[in-house]
């Protein structure tokens, strides 16, 4: 009797979960998008604001509000606050790049009327600031020079700063060390100018330069390739220390070998990052190397120009044609970051460890 008991099979009521309940379709997101864009741009105009700023922001609410209270009435008040948080993500994300995209686009639309090959290979030289014609040449020429001579000079002591700081550093100058860096980190660039314009220019009596120049953006450049350059020593596994360690190899050697070719993907990463910040730099180009229409192509002697300063100089003038010369430069200087990072990310991918199958 017993056995006929427990040999009976249990009826078991399924529990109702989560799973169980209605959802919303996969183009509802969409949906809710298409009608809040369209919510707000009705309510924007029905109320006479002008701004496309105003509208969005009232799109981007009415698209929040409206994903909370559809999800919480179809899936429940839980599934409706994690589509609430995704929605959140999204918003931020489209305020994020819309003005990316429309600064992208209002410098491309504006600089391709005067960028043309002319205006790469001609300078200033003999063109008045109000007339058409002239180029870039000589600014593009100065700013190459003066940021590759800046990244020569903060490259190597950035580097070897945070070498110290990962592998050798912990005493009260480590600390001291990073204390200084992080300072360095957010001083104006117009500080960086005058200390040079101090020690360089009114102490030791030389006259304006490209190197001046390059000798500031050094300032600004090194605790940028310090950070970066620190944290992709952290990264690095100290199994790899150990095990080089272990075999007797000196550690001056480990880390020569071992640890900076394991991080040299970020390490070339975060130093173009560097060079990308200070390319656009005026300040500092303009206390110390003065600005010429002349090309000039000794960095140590003489005013130069640069494509910042270029900018700068020819939208004060405030002609059509000097205008248009300075979206022109921008454009130029735009395309000169984004193939800099462009050449990190390959150097990146080309030094990243390979791993087999």
């Amino acid at each position: 009797m017993s056995h006929a008991i427990q040999d009976r099979p249990v009826a078991v009521t399924p529990r109702r979960g989560t799973l169980a309940h209605a959802r919303l379709p996969r183009w509802t997101p969409a949906a809710v998008a298409a009608g809040s864009i369209a919510a707000g741009i009705g309510i924007g105009a029905g109320a006479g604001w002008h701004s496309k700023i105003q509208w969005g922001l009232i799109a981007a609410l009415i698209f929040v509000a409206a994903t909370y209270t559809i999800t919480s009435k179809v899936e429940g008040s839980r599934q409706a606050k994690d589509r609430v948080a995704t929605s959140l993500v999204w918003v931020c994300f489209v305020l994020a790049v819309v003005p990316l995209l429309s600064l992208a686009w209002v410098t491309i639309s504006k600089g391709m009327t005067v960028l043309d090959g002319y205006f790469l290979t001609h300078s200033m030289n003999g063109v008045l600031d109000a007339e058409a014609g002239g180029g870039v040449y000589h600014a593009l020429l100065g700013t190459v020079e003066q940021v590759g001579i800046a990244t020569l000079i903060a490259a190597p002591i950035g580097l070897l700063t945070a070498v110290y700081l990962v592998e050798y550093g912990g005493g009260k100058l480590a600390q001291a060390v990073t204390f200084f860096v992080d300072v360095m980190t957010g001083i104006p660039s117009i500080v960086a100018g005058l200390f040079i314009l101090a020690t360089w220019n009114l102490m030791l009596g030389f006259g304006p330069s490209g190197f001046a120049g390059a000798m500031a953006l050094a300032i600004l450049m090194m605790p940028v390739v310090v950070r970066s350059t620190e944290e992709m020593l952290k990264l690095v596994p100290n199994e790899l220390r150990e095990a080089s360690l272990a075999l007797g190899i000196p550690k001056w050697r480990t880390i020569l070998k071992v640890v900076l070719p394991t991080a040299i993907g970020g390490i070339t990463t975060g130093v173009m990052l560097a060079v990308a910040r200070i390319t656009g730099e005026t300040a500092p180009v303009l206390l110390l190397v003065f600005g010429t229409k002349l090309i000039n192509p000794n960095p140590f002697e003489g005013a130069q120009s640069s494509l910042p300063l270029y900018v700068y100089e020819q939208y004060a003038v405030g002609t059509d044609a000097a205008v248009a010369r300075a979206w022109a430069a921008a454009l130029v200087l735009i395309a000169f970051v984004m193939i800099l990072n462009l050449v990190a990310r390959g150097i990146a991918r080309w030094k990243a460890p390979k791993t087999g199958r």
